[in-house]
């Protein structure tokens, strides 16, 4: 009976992860991403616009078309492609059938497109490419939130990021059941092997102590955060006074030695975090989680995730004679 509710438990909460976290998302606001699609869609037209569509198409041509998923994912970008199609005048009718974090099926229709076929044409590889990305970096965060299901461990990114994506990409992950990290160099204080190269581990405790405090005189910050790489490193940090620190990163560790930084930490400073680093991959992420620690950052989930294939299918109204 036990072990049944216990397998029932398990299914629930991996159902959970299936679906992603949507209640945490957080986009850019409307203008800000306005300006970036406008950017995006520049890049395409250039100086002359759709000189193929617009030599082929009439202005008044209408259509609807159909946005398919070509692999099964986790959908996220639901957002953009909805500014999008108001950046073409006048503006593409977008009605979604999923949302953001859900699963979407391969050759599920996610969006449906009515409009200029004109309008239709030139923001379709904008908008397939930016809602490939996006569901990409959910669908594989999503295959590492899955495997920490039944642990207190979340996955969290990195800055590891496309250049003029970064927010789009961690909203992403987000919507695959990650947590965002801070968003840049500007929010959070986080130092890092190169900050402390070459001190002792009492006198980079102290000199961090140091460093926190001036950080959190002229900042806002997010969270004060640093990484070590050994336990005595850790000790050292774990002995500083009540709320020096908020999280400490635990760079490439083995499992056995992050079990006793855990240990170290329940033992000195329970309230401070722990995140687990360097070179997470799907094999090894289970073994991680189940050492106690609180988070496991994964660069892979930006920089090495796949793209979702989306195609676009269009159903054209009947030509009437002259241009398309």
């Amino acid at each position: 009976m036990a072990n049944a509710r216990k397998k029932k438990a398990k299914k629930k909460l991996l159902k959970q992860a299936s679906k992603g976290n949507t209640t945490d998302a957080r986009l850019p606001p409307d203008a800000v991403l306005k300006k970036l699609l406008a950017i995006f869609l520049q890049e395409d037209l250039g100086a002359a616009g759709d000189v193929t569509s617009n030599a082929m198409i009439s202005a008044q041509r209408q259509a609807t078309a159909f946005v398919v998923a070509r692999k099964s994912g986790v959908l996220a970008g639901t957002r953009l492609v909805q500014l999008l199609a108001g950046q073409v005048k006048p503006a593409l009718a977008v009605h979604c059938n999923s949302h953001d974090g859900e699963q979407v099926c391969e050759g599920q229709k996610v969006f449906r497109i009515s409009g200029s076929l004109r309008g239709i044409l030139l923001v379709e590889r904008t908008m397939l490419n930016l809602l490939g990305r996006l569901s990409g970096v959910a669908t594989f965060t999503n295959s590492f939130a899955k495997q920490v299901v039944g642990t207190k461990a979340r996955i969290r990114d990195t800055r590891k990021t496309t250049p003029g994506l970064r927010a789009l990409e961690k909203y992403a992950v987000i919507c695959g059941g990650g947590v965002s990290h801070r968003a840049g160099l500007f929010d959070a204080f986080l130092a890092k092997d190169n900050h402390v190269a070459g001190l002792h581990p009492r006198s980079m405790a102290l000199e961090i102590q140091r460093a926190i405090g001036a950080a959190r005189r002229t900042n806002k910050l997010k969270f004060a955060m640093v990484e070590v790489d050994t336990l005595d490193q850790l000790e050292a940090l774990l002995r500083l006074p009540h709320g020096v620190i908020d999280a400490i990163l635990l760079d490439n560790m083995d499992v056995a030695t992050l079990r006793k930084a855990v240990a170290l930490r329940d033992l000195l400073a329970p309230g401070v975090q722990l995140e687990a680093s360097g070179g997470v991959t799907l094999a090894t992420i289970a073994a991680i989680a189940k050492t106690g620690v609180d988070f496991v950052s994964v660069g892979a989930i930006t920089h090495s995730a796949a793209q979702i294939d989306f195609a676009m299918d269009i159903q054209s109204s009947p030509r009437k004679g002259g241009r398309l």
